[in-house]
Protein backbone atom coordinates (compact mmCIF):
# COMPACT_ATOMS: atom_id res chain seq x y z
CA UNK A 1 0.00 0.00 0.00
CA UNK A 2 1.25 3.32 -0.81
CA UNK A 3 1.60 5.48 2.35
CA UNK A 4 -0.07 8.85 1.68
CA UNK A 5 2.66 11.72 1.72
CA UNK A 6 -0.32 14.31 3.08
CA UNK A 7 -0.92 12.96 6.13
CA UNK A 8 2.53 12.24 7.05
CA UNK A 9 3.77 15.95 6.27
CA UNK A 10 1.40 17.22 8.85
CA UNK A 11 2.13 15.42 11.16
CA UNK A 12 6.13 15.96 10.79
CA UNK A 13 5.12 20.00 10.16
CA UNK A 14 3.71 19.39 13.59
CA UNK A 15 6.36 18.45 15.46
CA UNK A 16 9.63 19.44 13.88
CA UNK A 17 11.82 21.88 15.27
CA UNK A 18 13.05 25.21 13.38
CA UNK A 19 15.73 24.83 10.70
CA UNK A 20 18.60 23.15 11.73
CA UNK A 21 21.50 23.56 9.90
CA UNK A 22 24.94 21.71 10.33
CA UNK A 23 28.17 23.60 10.88
CA UNK A 24 31.69 23.00 10.75
CA UNK A 25 30.16 19.49 12.07
CA UNK A 26 26.59 17.44 12.49
CA UNK A 27 24.90 18.30 15.47
CA UNK A 28 24.31 14.60 17.03
CA UNK A 29 20.42 13.20 18.04
CA UNK A 30 19.66 10.35 19.10
CA UNK A 31 16.86 8.76 17.08
CA UNK A 32 14.44 9.03 20.26
CA UNK A 33 14.77 13.11 20.21
CA UNK A 34 14.00 13.43 16.78
CA UNK A 35 10.94 11.14 16.94
CA UNK A 36 12.24 7.74 15.52
CA UNK A 37 12.25 4.30 16.54
CA UNK A 38 15.96 3.11 17.24
CA UNK A 39 15.78 -0.54 16.63
CA UNK A 40 13.85 0.33 13.07
CA UNK A 41 16.92 2.24 11.89
CA UNK A 42 19.12 -0.02 13.23
CA UNK A 43 17.42 -2.66 11.41
CA UNK A 44 17.83 -0.43 8.15
CA UNK A 45 21.68 -0.05 8.94
CA UNK A 46 22.00 -3.94 9.25
CA UNK A 47 20.13 -4.85 6.21
CA UNK A 48 21.96 -2.14 4.08
CA UNK A 49 25.41 -2.54 5.31
CA UNK A 50 28.64 -0.67 3.76
CA UNK A 51 28.50 2.75 5.16
CA UNK A 52 25.70 5.26 6.12
CA UNK A 53 23.86 8.18 7.93
CA UNK A 54 20.45 8.99 8.72
CA UNK A 55 19.68 12.66 8.83
CA UNK A 56 16.26 14.20 10.48
CA UNK A 57 15.41 17.71 11.24
CA UNK A 58 18.97 18.86 10.80
CA UNK A 59 20.16 16.60 12.83
CA UNK A 60 22.86 13.40 12.65
CA UNK A 61 20.49 10.21 13.93
CA UNK A 62 22.97 7.75 13.08
CA UNK A 63 25.71 6.75 11.49
CA UNK A 64 27.16 2.67 10.62
CA UNK A 65 30.35 1.84 9.01
CA UNK A 66 32.19 5.05 8.13
CA UNK A 67 30.16 8.19 7.31
CA UNK A 68 33.63 10.15 6.42
CA UNK A 69 34.95 7.86 4.08
CA UNK A 70 35.54 9.69 0.45
CA UNK A 71 33.82 7.32 -1.76
CA UNK A 72 32.53 7.28 -5.64
CA UNK A 73 28.89 7.36 -5.34
CA UNK A 74 28.73 6.01 -9.83
CA UNK A 75 25.82 7.26 -11.32
CA UNK A 76 24.16 8.93 -7.94
CA UNK A 77 26.65 12.29 -9.19
CA UNK A 78 23.51 13.20 -11.96
CA UNK A 79 21.82 15.30 -9.97
CA UNK A 80 24.93 17.41 -8.56
CA UNK A 81 25.42 17.84 -12.47
CA UNK A 82 21.88 18.78 -13.05
CA UNK A 83 22.53 21.57 -10.06
CA UNK A 84 25.75 23.33 -11.55
CA UNK A 85 23.40 23.31 -15.26
CA UNK A 86 20.34 24.95 -12.96
CA UNK A 87 23.13 27.56 -11.50
CA UNK A 88 24.13 28.24 -15.05
CA UNK A 89 20.97 29.59 -16.14
CA UNK A 90 20.59 31.31 -12.96
CA UNK A 91 23.30 32.86 -13.47
CA UNK A 92 22.83 33.90 -16.99
CA UNK A 93 25.69 31.24 -18.02
CA UNK A 94 23.12 29.33 -20.21
CA UNK A 95 20.12 31.14 -21.53
CA UNK A 96 17.88 28.46 -21.13
CA UNK A 97 17.84 24.22 -20.45
CA UNK A 98 16.02 24.42 -23.84
CA UNK A 99 18.94 25.61 -25.77
CA UNK A 100 20.90 23.65 -28.15
CA UNK A 101 23.90 22.20 -27.24
CA UNK A 102 25.07 22.98 -30.21
CA UNK A 103 25.88 26.31 -29.64
CA UNK A 104 28.54 25.60 -27.54
CA UNK A 105 29.93 22.20 -29.58
CA UNK A 106 29.33 22.95 -32.98
CA UNK A 107 30.40 19.52 -33.81
CA UNK A 108 27.29 17.98 -33.29
CA UNK A 109 25.90 20.23 -36.20
CA UNK A 110 27.20 17.04 -38.63
CA UNK A 111 26.33 14.34 -36.78
CA UNK A 112 23.55 11.93 -37.99
CA UNK A 113 22.52 14.61 -40.82
CA UNK A 114 22.03 17.08 -37.88
CA UNK A 115 19.56 14.69 -35.58
CA UNK A 116 21.89 15.92 -32.94
CA UNK A 117 22.12 19.66 -33.63
CA UNK A 118 18.19 19.43 -31.98
CA UNK A 119 20.01 17.92 -28.00
CA UNK A 120 19.18 20.33 -25.83
CA UNK A 121 20.53 20.43 -21.87
CA UNK A 122 17.06 19.38 -20.61
CA UNK A 123 17.47 16.14 -23.46
CA UNK A 124 21.05 15.66 -21.44
CA UNK A 125 19.75 16.05 -17.91
CA UNK A 126 16.54 13.47 -18.77
CA UNK A 127 18.49 11.01 -20.39
CA UNK A 128 16.19 11.50 -23.38
CA UNK A 129 18.67 13.16 -25.62
CA UNK A 130 19.48 10.02 -28.25
CA UNK A 131 23.08 10.58 -28.31
CA UNK A 132 24.90 7.81 -29.70
CA UNK A 133 21.49 5.74 -30.51
CA UNK A 134 18.95 6.37 -33.68
CA UNK A 135 15.91 8.08 -32.30
CA UNK A 136 15.18 11.98 -32.99
CA UNK A 137 16.00 14.05 -29.45
CA UNK A 138 13.48 14.12 -26.88
CA UNK A 139 11.37 11.03 -28.29
CA UNK A 140 13.26 8.11 -26.05
CA UNK A 141 15.34 7.37 -22.99
CA UNK A 142 18.52 6.02 -22.87
CA UNK A 143 20.29 5.54 -19.79
CA UNK A 144 23.63 6.67 -21.23
CA UNK A 145 27.15 7.04 -19.76
CA UNK A 146 27.89 8.58 -22.82
CA UNK A 147 24.90 11.54 -22.61
CA UNK A 148 26.64 12.31 -19.21
CA UNK A 149 30.06 12.62 -20.31
CA UNK A 150 29.13 15.01 -22.66
CA UNK A 151 26.80 17.05 -20.28
CA UNK A 152 29.66 17.17 -17.92
CA UNK A 153 32.29 17.67 -20.33
CA UNK A 154 30.56 20.92 -22.38
CA UNK A 155 28.97 22.20 -19.20
CA UNK A 156 32.22 21.91 -17.01
CA UNK A 157 35.02 22.59 -19.45
CA UNK A 158 32.84 25.13 -21.73
CA UNK A 159 30.40 26.87 -19.97
CA UNK A 160 31.67 27.69 -16.90
CA UNK A 161 35.30 27.24 -18.83
CA UNK A 162 37.43 25.17 -16.21
CA UNK A 163 39.14 21.85 -16.38
CA UNK A 164 39.25 18.47 -15.50
CA UNK A 165 42.40 19.44 -13.08
CA UNK A 166 40.60 22.76 -11.82
CA UNK A 167 37.12 21.48 -11.69
CA UNK A 168 37.44 20.95 -7.80
CA UNK A 169 38.70 24.19 -6.94
CA UNK A 170 37.02 26.60 -9.39
CA UNK A 171 33.78 25.40 -9.68
CA UNK A 172 32.80 22.27 -6.94
CA UNK A 173 34.31 23.61 -3.61
CA UNK A 174 33.28 27.58 -4.21
CA UNK A 175 30.08 27.32 -5.49
CA UNK A 176 28.67 24.64 -3.44
CA UNK A 177 30.54 22.71 -1.24
CA UNK A 178 32.82 24.84 0.58
CA UNK A 179 29.09 27.02 0.86
CA UNK A 180 27.45 23.56 2.33
CA UNK A 181 30.43 23.09 4.92
CA UNK A 182 31.48 20.17 3.99
CA UNK A 183 34.02 18.38 5.98
CA UNK A 184 35.66 15.65 3.90
CA UNK A 185 36.62 17.37 0.59
CA UNK A 186 34.28 16.03 -2.02
CA UNK A 187 35.67 15.93 -5.57
CA UNK A 188 34.67 15.46 -9.11
CA UNK A 189 37.76 13.74 -9.81
CA UNK A 190 37.03 10.57 -7.76
CA UNK A 191 39.52 8.10 -9.89
CA UNK A 192 41.91 11.34 -10.93
CA UNK A 193 42.05 13.51 -14.01
CA UNK A 194 43.06 9.98 -15.95
CA UNK A 195 40.36 7.51 -14.86
CA UNK A 196 36.95 8.62 -15.78
CA UNK A 197 36.70 12.05 -14.58
CA UNK A 198 33.56 13.35 -13.74
CA UNK A 199 32.78 10.69 -10.79
CA UNK A 200 32.12 12.19 -7.94
CA UNK A 201 34.02 11.29 -4.94
CA UNK A 202 31.87 12.32 -1.85
CA UNK A 203 31.21 11.03 2.25
CA UNK A 204 28.20 9.89 2.90
CA UNK A 205 28.09 12.53 5.62
CA UNK A 206 28.74 15.27 3.03
CA UNK A 207 26.50 13.73 0.60
CA UNK A 208 23.95 14.37 3.41
CA UNK A 209 24.26 18.16 3.38
CA UNK A 210 23.55 18.08 -0.52
CA UNK A 211 19.95 16.21 0.41
CA UNK A 212 19.63 18.85 2.78
CA UNK A 213 20.12 21.33 0.53
CA UNK A 214 17.36 19.88 -1.60
CA UNK A 215 15.14 19.45 1.57
CA UNK A 216 15.18 22.69 2.05
CA UNK A 217 14.15 24.14 -1.43
CA UNK A 218 17.59 25.12 -2.22
CA UNK A 219 18.93 27.31 0.47
CA UNK A 220 21.61 26.79 2.93
CA UNK A 221 21.72 28.87 6.34
CA UNK A 222 19.99 31.93 4.66
CA UNK A 223 22.23 31.60 1.36
CA UNK A 224 19.98 30.51 -1.71
CA UNK A 225 22.18 28.42 -4.08
CA UNK A 226 19.69 27.35 -6.29
CA UNK A 227 16.02 29.22 -6.66
CA UNK A 228 12.72 26.95 -5.19
CA UNK A 229 11.21 26.81 -8.22
CA UNK A 230 13.98 25.12 -10.09
CA UNK A 231 14.38 22.60 -7.05
CA UNK A 232 10.56 21.42 -7.72
CA UNK A 233 11.36 21.06 -11.36
CA UNK A 234 14.33 19.15 -11.14
CA UNK A 235 12.74 16.60 -8.86
CA UNK A 236 9.14 16.54 -9.15
CA UNK A 237 8.78 16.13 -13.06
CA UNK A 238 9.35 12.81 -13.84
CA UNK A 239 9.49 11.59 -17.80
CA UNK A 240 5.92 10.55 -19.27
CA UNK A 241 5.51 6.91 -19.67
CA UNK A 242 4.57 7.59 -23.30
CA UNK A 243 8.23 8.30 -24.01
CA UNK A 244 9.75 4.48 -24.90
CA UNK A 245 13.09 2.85 -24.12
CA UNK A 246 15.61 3.47 -26.68
CA UNK A 247 15.41 0.63 -29.13
CA UNK A 248 19.43 0.46 -28.88
CA UNK A 249 20.16 1.20 -32.47
CA UNK A 250 23.40 2.71 -32.52
CA UNK A 251 24.35 6.01 -34.29
CA UNK A 252 27.70 8.55 -34.51
CA UNK A 253 28.68 10.41 -31.79
CA UNK A 254 31.53 12.85 -31.59
CA UNK A 255 34.91 11.03 -32.60
CA UNK A 256 36.59 10.03 -29.56
CA UNK A 257 33.56 10.43 -27.62
CA UNK A 258 34.30 9.33 -23.91
CA UNK A 259 31.76 7.61 -21.27
CA UNK A 260 31.82 8.04 -17.83
CA UNK A 261 31.69 4.18 -17.23
CA UNK A 262 29.15 2.34 -18.95
CA UNK A 263 27.30 2.75 -22.37
CA UNK A 264 24.12 2.83 -23.87
CA UNK A 265 20.55 2.40 -22.93
CA UNK A 266 21.25 0.75 -19.30
CA UNK A 267 17.66 0.68 -17.80
CA UNK A 268 14.40 2.12 -18.64
CA UNK A 269 12.56 5.05 -16.74
CA UNK A 270 9.72 3.69 -14.84
CA UNK A 271 8.13 6.75 -14.85
CA UNK A 272 10.54 7.56 -12.31
CA UNK A 273 12.99 9.85 -13.62
CA UNK A 274 13.25 13.56 -13.00
CA UNK A 275 16.49 15.47 -14.40
CA UNK A 276 18.68 12.23 -12.46
CA UNK A 277 16.62 12.50 -9.54
CA UNK A 278 15.22 8.96 -9.50
CA UNK A 279 11.26 9.49 -7.79
CA UNK A 280 8.40 7.83 -6.53
CA UNK A 281 6.82 7.67 -9.82
CA UNK A 282 4.42 4.85 -11.37
CA UNK A 283 5.38 2.98 -14.28
CA UNK A 284 3.51 1.98 -17.90
CA UNK A 285 2.02 -1.08 -15.67
CA UNK A 286 0.80 0.81 -13.12
CA UNK A 287 3.29 -0.82 -10.66
CA UNK A 288 4.95 2.13 -8.26
CA UNK A 289 8.60 2.32 -7.76
CA UNK A 290 9.00 2.40 -4.10
CA UNK A 291 5.30 0.81 -2.83
CA UNK A 292 6.10 1.24 0.77
CA UNK A 293 7.74 4.79 0.27
CA UNK A 294 5.94 8.47 0.70
CA UNK A 295 5.12 9.33 -2.67
CA UNK A 296 7.30 12.48 -2.31
CA UNK A 297 10.54 11.07 -1.93
CA UNK A 298 13.41 11.02 -4.58
CA UNK A 299 16.70 10.24 -4.31
CA UNK A 300 20.35 9.94 -6.22
CA UNK A 301 21.05 6.12 -7.10
CA UNK A 302 24.32 4.53 -8.53
CA UNK A 303 25.09 0.84 -9.35
CA UNK A 304 21.44 -0.29 -9.02
CA UNK A 305 21.39 1.41 -5.90
CA UNK A 306 24.31 0.26 -3.59
CA UNK A 307 25.26 4.17 -3.49
CA UNK A 308 22.30 6.05 -2.45
CA UNK A 309 20.99 9.65 -1.22
CA UNK A 310 17.25 9.47 -0.76
CA UNK A 311 15.43 12.56 0.33
CA UNK A 312 12.07 12.21 2.30
CA UNK A 313 10.62 15.84 2.17
CA UNK A 314 7.21 14.59 4.42
CA UNK A 315 9.45 12.93 7.03
CA UNK A 316 12.07 15.95 6.90
CA UNK A 317 14.61 13.07 6.97
CA UNK A 318 17.64 11.65 4.39
CA UNK A 319 19.11 8.76 4.30
CA UNK A 320 22.50 8.23 2.28
CA UNK A 321 24.28 4.63 1.99
CA UNK A 322 27.49 3.50 -0.21
CA UNK A 323 28.86 -0.14 -1.13
CA UNK A 324 25.36 -1.20 0.18
CA UNK A 325 23.72 -4.49 -0.05
CA UNK A 326 20.70 -2.54 -2.35
CA UNK A 327 21.00 -4.08 -5.91
CA UNK A 328 17.20 -3.36 -7.16
CA UNK A 329 14.31 -1.81 -6.34
CA UNK A 330 12.53 -3.84 -4.37
CA UNK A 331 15.32 -3.83 -1.89
CA UNK A 332 15.84 -0.21 -1.96
CA UNK A 333 12.24 -0.13 -1.30
CA UNK A 334 12.52 -1.81 1.74
CA UNK A 335 15.56 -0.12 3.34
CA UNK A 336 13.78 3.42 2.58
CA UNK A 337 10.17 1.60 4.03
CA UNK A 338 12.49 0.68 7.38
CA UNK A 339 13.10 4.74 7.57
CA UNK A 340 9.69 5.18 7.17
CA UNK A 341 8.34 2.52 9.68
CA UNK A 342 10.64 4.37 12.43
CA UNK A 343 8.90 6.92 12.01
CA UNK A 344 5.66 5.69 12.25
CA UNK A 345 6.21 3.25 14.86
CA UNK A 346 6.68 6.85 17.41
CA UNK A 347 3.40 8.40 16.84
Amino acid sequence: MVIGSLAVMSAVIASAPAAVWPGTEWEPRSPAECGLDEARLRELAEYAGGHGCVVRHGFMVLTWGDPTARIDVASAVKPWYVHFLIRAVEHGLIGSIDDPLVQWDPRLAGLNRGKDSRVSWRHLANQVSCYGVSEEPGTAFDYSDYNMALLFDTLFNTVYGTSWEKVDEEVLHPLLTDRMGCQDDPTFMAFGTDNRPGRLGVSMRDFARFGLLYLRGGEWNGERLISREHVKLVTTSPLSNDIPRTKGEPADMIEGQRTLGGGNNQCDHLGSYSFAWWTNGVDREGNRHWPDVPTDAYGAFGHGGIRAMVILPSLDMILCWNEANMKTPEMENHAIGLAVKAGEETR
